[in-house]
């Protein structure tokens, strides 16, 4: 409902701009509308797809090899009802709660150079989504063990290139290298281990996408973007200790143990309602 209501707002304020856009025509020579610096900002909303097939993965005995099988004393599968790829809503594999989508807004600096119909240029970008990455694991104890990743903030350096298809009408695509601190988050209902999340909250990434950019008057414009955000959040996991469990806890037979998350590739799509200052 949230991204109907801002993709509705969004169109109408590029409908609005440009009915508006023939009054301004003469406000800037023509061919060179969207030459020079511009600082701006955008508002959107972030959308994941379901990891369908998510899992984590467990390195008995800390060795660094992943895969291993965590098992019973008496030998069985320890995470037999399998996993899911959300937030466990209950300590059996019941339910899951889908990857939160959500709110996103972002500031924007950037230059652009118009030649003919064709305009290049760069902008950098600095912000958050509200976003939120889940996969879950189920014990035989029961207990449910839920892994959760989400953007503290993120930055970007994008190139741009476009093509005018009126006066003040700016088709473009966009794509580049993109940089994130990673917030990792951990919750189980299994009150005897002890859990310690490790490893690194940086990754890096691209993005790639495309938007229209309507110009109002010499210095304002609006617009609408799609984007594609990628980052490889191959570097965090969570570590397994004794705590208070007994000899036979599945963690204490196996030496202890690490979780990593089948999926290292944290990635989303955006669409954003933008506004610019052109100087």
């Amino acid at each position: 409902m949230r991204m109907r209501t801002l993709l509705g707002a969004a169109t109408g304020a590029l409908a609005l701009a440009v009915a508006a856009a023939p009054a301004y025509a003469q406000d800037a020579p023509d061919g060179d509308e969207f030459t020079g610096f511009h600082v701006g900002g955008s508002v959107g909303y972030t959308v994941q797809k379901n990891d369908v097939g998510e899992s984590i993965l467990f390195d008995a005995g800390r060795n660094g090899s992943f895969g291993d099988t965590i098992t019973t004393a008496d030998g069985g599968n320890a995470f037999a009802p399998g996993f899911c790829n959300g937030a466990a809503t209950s300590s059996a594999n019941i339910a899951c709660r889908n990857d939160k989508d959500d709110i996103e807004y972002y500031a924007r600096l950037g230059f652009d150079k118009q030649m003919g119909k064709v305009v290049i240029g760069a902008v950098a970008e600095f912000g958050k989504s509200e976003a939120s990455d889940s996969v879950s694991a189920f014990s035989t104890t029961p207990a449910f063990y839920t892994m959760t990743r989400e953007l503290d903030w993120n930055a970007a350096l994008r190139l741009r290139g476009g093509y005018t298809v009126g006066p003040k009408t700016l088709l473009y695509a966009t794509g580049g290298g993109a940089y994130a601190k990673i917030g990792h988050k951990f919750a189980t209902s299994n009150t005897a281990n002890s859990f310690e999340i490790t490893g690194d909250d940086n990754a890096w990434g691209w993005q790639a996408g495309g938007g229209l950019e309507q110009k109002l008057g010499r210095n304002f414009s609006v617009g609408v973007e799609y984007l594609y955000s990628r980052y490889d959040d191959d570097n965090s996991g969570v570590t397994v200790g004794t705590g208070t469990a007994g000899a036979t806890n599945p963690f204490v037979l196996a030496g202890g143990a690490d979780f990593a998350r089948s999926q290292n590739r944290f990635d989303f799509h955006s669409l954003r309602a933008t506004a610019a200052f052109r100087f």
